[in-house]
């Protein structure tokens, strides 16, 4: 009779663990995804779309809250930290808002630095991404990438015209990135740090007098009211990556892992990409449709600017190199 007991007790004690396992295992994972643009930017639609996506495959086991324009994860210079603590469980920022902490991402912002398949954000996207396993992911310790993103070329919009190099000599530009910072400075311009949020202020106060940024992140940020004129072709391409918190990441289930495996990587990258081509063709369109002029640098100035920042290039390279990284190995892997 004791015995029976003992069973019955042991056989309600295992049933009860089952029930909790099947409570865990059906249980709703909410992770929380944070970047600092605005929700008209392409990023914020294609993650929204992401989500929703995700919701469905994994049959409401999945659950995404997204916070736009830094209401949770900060800025662009705390995304990444805020996904690394665990403050967030995603984050999607640029590399340039906290300079010198990923010096091998950052060489891909190096002037007129692309793939042989082109300079487009398809294309510069998905090499970098094929590349972050293997280059990236030492200096992204603590973050999962998911995958990363390139703009197009950053154009120079300005107040005053620029016609030829000699006129960007004096100018205060707003830049983001160690990279932008050396290239204004071998034109002769005042860099001038400024948070992507708060350009459009600084060129309304006459903080700066130019700002570089691809046609779809003037657009977005609403430059396309301040400045007059916008300058092709673009210069420098500004990384961004979109990273999960390593231990949140390990925690899913293997099911959930899959999921976000399959809908992230170079595919992933090159779809996001490939919105933002069509994203930085309609950015143009809407800087115009302001009023703003686009000016092209002639041939004899464009070769007298990449004359000018040419030694960069070797001296980035070479710093990097210095400090025991696989410096020219990976860029000229992404150059291929």
């Amino acid at each position: 009779m004791l015995r029976g007991r003992v069973l019955t007790k042991l056989a309600v004690a295992v049933g009860s663990a089952l029930a909790l396992v099947g409570a865990a295992t059906a249980q709703t994972i909410e992770l929380k995804v944070s970047h600092f643009v605005p929700p008209n930017h392409a990023f914020h639609k294609f993650v929204t779309a992401w989500a929703e996506k995700l919701e469905k495959e994994s049959g409401g086991k999945l659950k995404f809250q997204i916070y736009p324009a830094g209401q949770l994860g900060g800025g662009a210079n705390r995304q990444f930290d805020s996904a690394r603590n665990g403050v967030v469980d995603i984050a999607f920022s640029t590399h340039g808002g906290t300079p010198g902490r990923y010096p091998l991402t950052e060489l891909m912002s190096l002037p007129f630095a692309a793939p042989a398949t082109g300079a487009t954000s398809e294309s510069m996207s998905r090499r970098a991404t094929e590349l972050s396993g293997k280059y990236l992911a030492k200096e992204h310790q603590g973050l999962h990438i998911l995958f990363i993103a390139v703009t197009s070329p950053l154009k120079v919009h300005s107040i005053p015209p620029v016609n030829k190099v000699d006129d960007l000599k004096g100018m205060k530009i707003r830049f983001l990135g160690i990279q932008l910072k050396n290239v204004i400075d071998a034109v002769g311009g005042v860099p001038v740090p400024v948070p992507p949020p708060e350009t459009q202020d600084a060129l309304s106060k006459g903080i700066v007098e130019a700002a570089t940024f691809p046609f779809e992140g003037a657009a977005s940020f609403g430059l396309g009211t301040v400045v007059k004129y916008s300058l092709e072709p673009g210069i420098s391409s500004a990384t961004f990556a979109v990273v999960m918190n390593q231990a949140k990441y390990n925690s899913l289930p293997p099911e959930l892992k899959s999921l976000i495996d399959k809908s992230t990587g170079p595919d992933a990258a090159q779809a996001f990409g490939a919105l933002w081509d069509q994203a930085e063709i309609e950015g143009k369109n809407s800087m115009t449709a302001k009023g703003v002029t686009v000016n092209t640098l002639p041939a004899p100035e464009l070769q007298k600017f990449k004359t000018l920042v040419a030694p960069q290039i070797e001296a980035a390279l070479a710093d990097a190199e210095r400090k025991g990284l696989p410096a020219r190995a990976f860029y000229q892997d992404y150059l291929k």
